[in-house]
């Protein structure tokens, strides 16, 4: 089963994506497999992380900024060329096993789409097999 989502987002910053990922799983009926969320953006990306203490989500923003800064010697006329690294680096998709019919999350585990060049309108995707 193949879910679309739509997402509003900010300039920068990661959306708890977790509920509907999981409602997504209910709803196929699939009791044993695998769910992939993928990000068909090359601006932004999808993570699992903590979701317990939402800064974890700043400081994450945080050390991106910081390894990816803009750079006035990018040559990408856009201008987002951070965003782009960003990304890259955090990764289009995550696949999560599917056991008794719910994701195989840690206890302190939440899947997070990741902004980095907003505010858009996005799209993720969510396979259940």
């Amino acid at each position: 089963m193949l879910r679309e989502f739509k997402l509003k987002t900010n300039a920068e910053d990661l959306h708890s994506i977790t509920q509907p990922v999981a409602e997504a799983v209910r709803e196929s009926g699939v009791g044993e497999g695998i769910c992939v969320v993928y990000c068909p953006h090359t601006t932004a990306g999808i993570t699992i992380n903590e979701n317990a203490d939402p800064d974890v989500v700043t400081d994450l923003l945080l050390g991106l900024r910081k390894a990816f800064p803009d750079r006035p010697e990018f040559c990408h006329d856009e201008g987002n060329s951070a965003a782009h690294l960003k990304a890259s680096a955090v990764g289009l998709s995550v696949t999560i096993p599917i056991a008794d019919g719910r994701l195989l999350l840690g206890t302190w585990q939440g899947v997070y789409f990741c902004e980095f060049d907003g505010p858009r309108n996005r799209t993720y995707y969510v396979q259940v097999s």
